[in-house]
């Protein structure tokens, strides 16, 4: 058994203000017993503003939300899952990261991915986005090491994506995460039937920590995001829905039931090979 926390937010543009929070809200869930804290998508800058982004956003060796959330880490010895942060890159075009991180009980980094998909989508006439005008999509699926569980690493968007936590889970993965910054209205109509597809397809359990409500910006225009971080079980059930406040969702997984959901519908081993169309 492993007591994991969903941290549910409403993160501002400004990363010192977020900072604070999270490591609040950090302390607090260790006080209810979390071994396994997870935080969610852009932890540390919710920002529509890629000018903003530029003069707030740090190298990950210089990030200080990265540094501020090891250094919790260590000091409550808990796992944590940072959802994920944006950073600046050295190499390529100088598109920001949107990168996950698995951060040990030492304060160590155990894993790092970054999302694969972009959000590149038409939701409504007035609501567009195009994640890859400044984010760099990543190319490596992360099955990152615990001394609890293998945990398969994914990033929003990426749920819509069977094939690549199908890959995770037999990769090893039986707890897979997915961090959110979710759209009000793709989350209404399709953040829970993503969720728990994923769960039901891979026997995993699935942890959406996510972001929630309406989102203070210093710079450019203001963003609404779903909430409902939820906890799925690997046969499928909810186990917890943190509805739309910010707050924190403990639950209690037991792993177990991974192998009971694999030994039931065996479907991981059932690949076949197949042609067209």
């Amino acid at each position: 058994m492993v007591r994991a926390a969903l941290l549910q937010m409403t993160s501002s543009d400004v990363p010192d203000e977020n900072l604070i929070a999270v490591r609040q809200m950090m302390a607090d869930a260790v006080s209810q017993g979390a071994e396994f804290i997870l935080t969610p998508e852009v932890t540390n800058c919710l920002s529509t503003s890629r000018t903003h982004q530029r003069e707030v956003l740090c190298h990950e060796e210089d990030d200080p939300t990265l540094s501020g959330l090891r250094s919790a880490a260590a000091k409550h010895g808990v796992w944590v899952s940072i959802g994920s942060l944006g950073l600046k890159t050295k190499d390529g075009d100088g598109r920001f990261a949107n990168r996950q991180f698995v951060i040990t009980p030492s304060g160590e980094i155990a894993a790092r991915y970054d999302k694969i998909h972009m959000f590149d989508v038409e939701v409504t006439p007035e609501e567009t986005y195009r994640e890859s005008d400044g984010y760099r999509p990543g190319t490596q699926a992360v099955v990152a090491e615990t001394d609890f569980a293998k945990i398969g690493l994914t990033i929003c968007y990426d749920v819509r994506f069977p094939a690549l936590h199908r890959r995770l889970a037999q990769g090893g993965a039986a707890i897979l995460t997915a961090p959110a910054a979710f759209s009000h209205v793709t989350g209404a109509a399709h953040w829970h039937s993503l969720l728990r597809a994923r769960a039901i397809e891979t026997g995993c359990f699935v942890l959406a920590a996510a972001q929630t409500g309406v989102h203070p910006a210093s710079r450019g225009a203001q963003r609404q995001t779903f909430g409902h971080s939820v906890a799925i079980a690997p046969w499928g059930e909810v186990l917890a829905d943190a509805g739309t406040e910010v707050g924190i969702t403990c639950v209690d997984l037991d792993l177990e039931e991974v192998n009971k959901a694999r030994k039931r519908v065996p479907s991981l081993t059932h690949d076949r090979e197949f042609d067209g169309p």
